[in-house]
């Protein structure tokens, strides 16, 4: 039984924190409650039916199911439209289409929120050579550095007074950064100042690790697109695939066309049975948020108590994604932590996991990710570049408990190993 092999040290620790974390949890749980509210609304005003669940083949014509899909993501999201689709494999392939899809030869975009997230690198041709990247096919690129976690809002003010930029990128999660995620009220101050000096640039968010989260989306609060993966939090821990667009019509239009082809748009795309998980994934997603937050802040918690001072965000800071940082110092610490967190998955406990190259990373990276789905990074998972300061990425939990048991055990087992 997995309890008796948790070290009494620990044990007693995490009894303790119990009463310590409650008024954290409880704020958690009314930000679910808020966002399960939104939720059920959408699928009762969209009259969702049984008959949504239907299976639709070939190409994909006249799915009622798909249709309110879209509509109850594009509510949730505080966004005009949106495209939910089997067809986009990962939250990269979501940013991509949109990317390639809004921005062509000559035309520049701007991150603001600094370096994007790894997998981003050679898809914008900050990195490799391929034909296919951004910079490859004309776009230009820039971006701004944060200061202190914040926009520079100065040095974009300035920048977009020269009305010869497209599109600006925010990424909401610190990705591979050191820095802290972004609030949603940190973008809507932005979003408000860059509408004071530009009207017509396209403002993007990478929403990613993000969603429900906070009360409000980046769709709320006036950001033209909003992308993301199915296999992190809209997800639920329930849908096998997919990733979703949402934003201005005319702009999802526009990606959807890129998805299938002109004069197509969303009119086609075939569900492969996969509309039935995807509402109940969506629906099943605001406690699945929830969970995986309780865990990230039980786990900052241990981590502090054990004396590990960088780790980030510190359990009572606020969140505004659910991954969990721990600096881990060495490459032996990292492994051995990582290979912990496997040992107590429910699947592939078994196997232990090594540095190696994975595709669209410039770094070697462990994962730690017994999940039932492929990549579900909902699901409780670790990983990281094997890179100084050697920063393990924690993130998910289907359920508090399960979470609970997982990083428990994890830390018994590294216990005497991390110094």
């Amino acid at each position: 039984m997995i309890l008796e092999q948790i070290h009494p040290d620990i044990l007693e620790m995490a009894k303790e924190s119990d009463n310590i974390l409650s008024d954290i949890y409880k704020r958690i749980d009314e930000i679910a409650l808020t966002n399960s509210n939104r939720i059920l609304s959408a699928f009762i005003e969209n009259r969702v039916s049984y008959s949504d669940f239907a299976d639709i083949n070939g190409y994909g014509n006249y799915d009622e199911g798909r249709d309110k899909l879209e509509k109850i993501f594009a509510t949730v999201l505080g966004c005009e439209d949106a495209l939910v689709r089997p067809q986009i494999m990962s939250g990269t392939n979501a940013l991509y289409l949109t990317l390639s899809a809004l921005l062509k030869h000559g035309d520049t975009m701007i991150s603001l929120s600094g370096a994007p997230y790894d997998s981003l690198q050679e898809m914008i041709g900050l990195s490799g050579n391929s034909t296919q990247s951004l910079k490859a096919n004309g776009v230009k690129y820039e971006q701004i550095e944060l200061v202190n976690d914040d926009f520079d809002n100065e040095k974009i003010v300035e920048r977009l007074k020269q009305n010869n930029v497209k599109l600006v990128e925010i990424q909401r999660s610190r990705g591979y950064s050191h820095r802290q995620s972004l609030s949603i009220s940190k973008i809507e101050r932005i979003i408000s100042k860059i509408r004071e000096v530009n009207k017509d640039v396209i403002i993007m968010v990478d929403n990613c690790y993000g969603e429900l989260v906070e009360d409000k989306e980046p769709g709320h609060v006036g950001a033209d697109v909003v992308v993301g993966s199915l296999m992190k939090n809209l997800g639920g821990g329930i849908a096998p695939t997919g990733g979703y667009i949402a934003g201005n019509q005319e702009l999802i239009h526009m990606v959807a066309e890129r998805l299938t082809a002109p004069g197509i748009g969303k009119d086609l795309g075939a569900n492969f049975n996969l509309n039935n998980t995807f509402f109940k994934g969506l629906f099943m997603a605001p406690n699945a948020v929830k969970n995986a937050l309780k865990t990230a802040v039980f786990s900052a918690y241990m981590l502090e108590k054990l004396g590990y001072s960088n780790v980030s965000p510190r359990y009572d800071e606020p969140r505004t994604d659910i991954i969990q940082t721990l600096e881990l110092k060495t490459r032996d610490n990292l492994v051995n932590f990582t290979q912990g967190i496997q040992q107590t998955s429910p699947i592939d406990s078994f196997v232990q996991v090594l540095p190696a190259p994975m595709p669209g990373y410039p770094f070697d990276e462990v994962m730690a990710a017994g999940s039932f789905t492929q990549g579900s990074t909902i699901e409780l998972s670790a990983d990281a570049p094997v890179i100084e300061p050697y920063t393990l990425y924690i993130q998910g939990g289907l359920t508090f408990e399960y979470g609970k048991l997982s990083i428990l055990l994890a830390l018994s087992n590294m216990k005497g190993k991390l110094d």
